[in-house]
């Protein structure tokens, strides 16, 4: 189990867990690769527990999760520096969200289509007026390899929530 040594920083907010993970558009998914660790940012969707994200259905991404689908991916935003008379007191605002879990591609195309219907609404709201179909989904192929979109699912075994939250006067606005 992983655990924050800092417990000053622990966020144990549900609803604000939950809104931050849906809310903010880039996480960095963390990967074991072949010598070092791979982390990638990937746009994404929180939907129904799990992060959604697709890209190629190729490369090293891809290779990765199939050889070691064990992962991490983290969510955060910073607000500002917190400014202090003592420059060695002086702190960062943020908020983070760490999930530990499988990554598995999702190959049932009706879940599918809903992840990228939802990332669509997510990014493009309100552009396109249709909605992706699991056909779509199934057939489509992309320019840059010929191959189906990929699309990825974590379901959280673990999520571990930190965030020094400061009043906008508290924050530097140099």
């Amino acid at each position: 189990m992983e655990q924050i040594r800092y417990k000053q920083r622990i966020c144990t907010d549900t609803a604000v867990i939950e809104d931050f993970l849906s809310v903010t558009r880039t996480g960095v998914l963390g990967i074991s690769g072949a010598e070092y660790p791979y982390c990638v940012p990937v746009n994404y969707v929180w939907k129904d527990g799990a992060v959604y994200f697709h890209g190629l259905g190729s490369g090293k991404k891809v290779q990765l999760l199939k050889d070691n689908p064990e992962v991490s991916f983290t969510v955060y935003q910073e607000f500002g520096t917190v400014k202090d008379p003592v420059p060695c007191h002086a702190d960062t605002s943020y908020r983070s969200v760490m999930l530990f879990g499988h990554a598995e591609k999702v190959e049932d195309f009706k879940e599918s289509a809903g992840a990228l219907q939802a990332i669509v609404e997510k990014f493009l709201p309100g552009l396109y007026p249709g909605k992706i179909s699991s056909t779509l989904a199934e057939k489509y192929r992309s320019a840059h390899d010929n191959k189906a979109v990929a699309v990825y699912k974590i379901i959280p075994v673990e999520k571990t929530a930190k965030e020094n939250v400061a009043d906008k006067e508290d924050l530097f606005q140099g």
